[in-house]
């Protein structure tokens, strides 16, 4: 099951925790509530068989996926992709990610600009929302394997924060301001 907690504010290596003192967590409930985070919980051994990624594949209109592997040995130019993963940023599209080896997080800004850290490890499936701000890291391991899913043609550009003036930004904000109500 993923964990996610609000983050310190320190700038030491960003594949630490960064926990707070004491440590703030927050349930998935929360932070979809706060975010508009989506997760599901897919079983790595099964997923390709069992159903249910074709379902929500079939739900969300899912008809591009490919597999990423972060890590030095994988990764051409890794510590310069790491880098601009790590630079906060937002996309037009949502994004999909599910994590099948290894391990990662997933930052995002909650409605008070707080950074909230999620952690992902194998059966993890998350989905950011368009409009949101945004970051990604590998943890102290050094390895992430997962797929990504989009829906038609993969967009791969990301719009560096500020990008406040962006239609999918305004939109999020909206819904932020509006809460985000019960996962489907």
């Amino acid at each position: 099951m993923v964990k996610a907690w609000y983050m310190d504010d320190e700038n030491t290596d960003q594949r630490l925790e960064h926990h707070r003192n004491p440590p703030e967590f927050i349930s998935i409930e929360d932070l979809y509530k706060k975010t508009g985070i989506e997760y599901f919980k897919l079983n790595v051994d099964t997923f390709k068989t069992d159903g249910v990624l074709d379902k929500i594949k079939k739900e969300r209109g899912y008809s591009y996926e490919d597999q990423i592997t972060v890590s030095e040995e994988c990764l051409p130019n890794y510590e310069e992709k790491i880098k601009a993963f790590y630079k906060e940023h937002l996309h037009t599209d949502e994004e999909i990610r599910f994590a099948v080896e290894g391990s990662g997080y997933f930052d995002i800004r909650d409605d008070s600009d707080q950074w909230i850290r999620i952690l992902v490890t194998p059966g993890d499936m998350i989905i950011i929302p368009s409009g949101s701000y945004h970051r990604f890291t590998v943890d102290t391991n050094n390895y992430l394997k997962a797929y990504r899913y989009f829906v038609g043609e993969p967009v791969w550009l990301p719009y560096n924060r500020p990008a406040d003036d962006m239609d999918c930004r305004k939109e999020y904000v909206d819904k932020l301001k509006k809460g985000f109500s019960v996962a489907a």
